[in-house]
């Protein structure tokens, strides 16, 4: 759901539409949207990104051949990989445990500017994020607090990163009362308790979401997430990272479980975050089956998801309701809503952002199977998914490993792990016995890469060393040491 961190330096004319190509359609060869806050000093406001608009008019419309060179553009050589990493957190009064409000967020993010030099993201008069180089900042829906971390190239910088963010928003936050929560769901506050933030993409959202699943609010204002992005260096080497990570999503998914709670008590789930999904909008959402079709490639992923219905299409930093029309129709100039408006790259991207399958293709892959949590599993999980996809003997032994699960077994473990975690049958063994073989692979991987990450994976050797997950950890602390007042978590689990 959020914008992911930028595995590629700038937006640049798609590989296969050379410079005589971008001439045609009215761009400089080379183009690249301005990024905002390039140039400036920091400490400064820049527009409201993303959305972005293209500055230059085109002259030609876009083809499918335009949209699928996009996607082409990210592959790039196994030394130029990197791991970008985002993770989401709740913001709460310490006092009274009541999520903040958006004039507390606005303090915060001010207050991070001026003390560590961070650009502000505005839109209209509302700063809604901030950017530091690579770096950005932004609000979700109910003001979850996320970094979006810059593209790095190891798990010590990525560490680091996360150590250093943690930092600056508790510095700001203390002084303001405000504590920050590692936690995959909102565990005390109803629907209505949590403030909604001012930014335009999210009112059409919030007035849609409800017309396609019933579950889709809880997802805008009551979950947070960790996600990993990661680089592939062709088209065939994103189809076996894309099919390896979609079938480990719910192994991931039991590993890192950590939403047990909603309003008060426990909810019925160890991973209430991830079952949202399920009926939050099952267009854009879900295991793709197609990826493991033979035919899959990046012309497939481009099909997909020019009939994912649109949410919406930004024109003078205003955003206009298209929900329900599909990327195909605004291809056609067909969009009652922006009549003779035609699309451009900056509008591909934007739209490939509101598409929330397991995994999500965009010049990068997004794994996207994990709950929110402390801050070793914020390190922990791109350290699981690096050893597994970024090395090649550990990808081929999971794609053999996953090669005969049937399209009906993947979607049963989709549904069932986010209520039994690593109790859930699979075969003759259980998901714990799946976990304890993918995390063999992983520490495998990590130790050829050769750069001292194993250590990374500690906090979740222990998880599935036990075959207890965090979210079970949880429940027990809440029926025992807790006695069953679910507001001592906020102080377990406070950054």
């Amino acid at each position: 759901m959020a914008v992911a961190s930028r595995l590629a330096v700038s937006r640049v004319s798609p590989d296969g539409a050379g410079p005589a190509a971008a001439r045609r359609r009215g761009r400089p060869a080379g183009f690249a949207a301005v990024v905002p806050g390039r140039g400036r000093r920091r400490g400064g406001a820049v527009a409201a990104s993303p959305p972005t608009e293209e500055a230059v008019q085109m002259t030609e419309p876009l083809t499918k051949e335009d949209l699928v060179a996009y996607l082409v553009s990210g592959c790039k050589p196994k030394e130029n990989w990197r791991i970008g990493t985002e993770h989401e957190k709740f913001g709460f009064e310490v006092d009274t445990l009541r999520p903040i409000k958006y004039d507390q967020i606005r303090d915060i993010l001010n207050g991070l500017a001026e003390r560590f030099d961070w650009d502000k993201i505005m839109e209209e008069n509302n700063v809604i994020g901030l950017k530091q180089g690579k770096q950005s900042i932004s609000l979700e829906p109910g003001g979850q607090f996320e970094l979006s971390g810059a593209p790095l190239e190891t798990l010590h910088q990525t560490c680091a990163e996360v150590n250093s963010h943690l930092y600056q928003v508790k510095a700001v936050g203390e002084e303001m009362g405000i504590g920050f929560l590692g936690l995959g769901f909102q565990p005390k506050w109803a629907l209505s308790d949590i403030p909604i933030m001012p930014k335009g993409r999210y009112e059409i959202m919030r007035n849609y979401m409800p017309k396609v699943g019933t579950l889709g609010l809880d997802m805008m204002f009551r979950t947070c997430t960790v996600q990993v992005n990661l680089d592939f260096s062709s088209e065939q080497d994103m189809i076996r990272k894309f099919r390896a990570g979609l079938a480990l999503q719910p192994i991931a998914t039991a590993i890192f479980a950590n939403s047990p709670f909603k309003e008060g008590k426990p909810n019925g789930f160890l991973s209430l975050r991830s079952h949202i999904w399920t009926d939050t909008d099952n267009n854009r959402a879900g295991m793709l089956p197609f990826v493991f079709d033979d035919s899959f490639g990046f012309e497939q992923y481009v099909d997909y998801a020019l009939d994912v219905p649109m949410y919406f299409v930004y024109r003078n930093k205003k955003y206009i309701d298209c929900t329900g029309m599909s990327f195909r129709d605004f291809m056609q100039g067909k969009l009652p809503q922006a009549p003779g408006e035609l699309p451009t790259l900056n509008d591909w991207e934007n739209h490939l952002t509101t598409i929330f399958p397991e995994v999500r293709l965009k010049r990068y892959l997004e794994m996207r199977g994990a709950d929110g949590g402390p801050w070793r599993r914020l390190c922990a999980l791109p350290a699981f998914w690096v050893g597994l996809l970024y090395d090649e003997e550990s990808l081929q032994s999971i794609l053999d490993m996953t090669f005969d699960w049937t399209k009906e077994e993947r979607e049963m473990l989709r549904r069932k792990v986010p209520v039994t975690g690593f109790k859930t049958p699979f075969r003759d063994g259980y998901v714990r016995d799946l976990a304890e073989e993918v995390l063999k692979l992983a520490k495998n991987g990590l130790e050829r890469r050769g750069y001292k990450e194993v250590g990374f994976l500690r906090e979740v050797e222990e998880t599935v060393g036990t075959g207890v997950t965090p979210a079970e950890r949880l429940l027990n602390l809440y029926e025992t040491k807790w006695q069953r007042n679910v507001d001592h978590v906020f102080e377990h689990l406070l950054y």
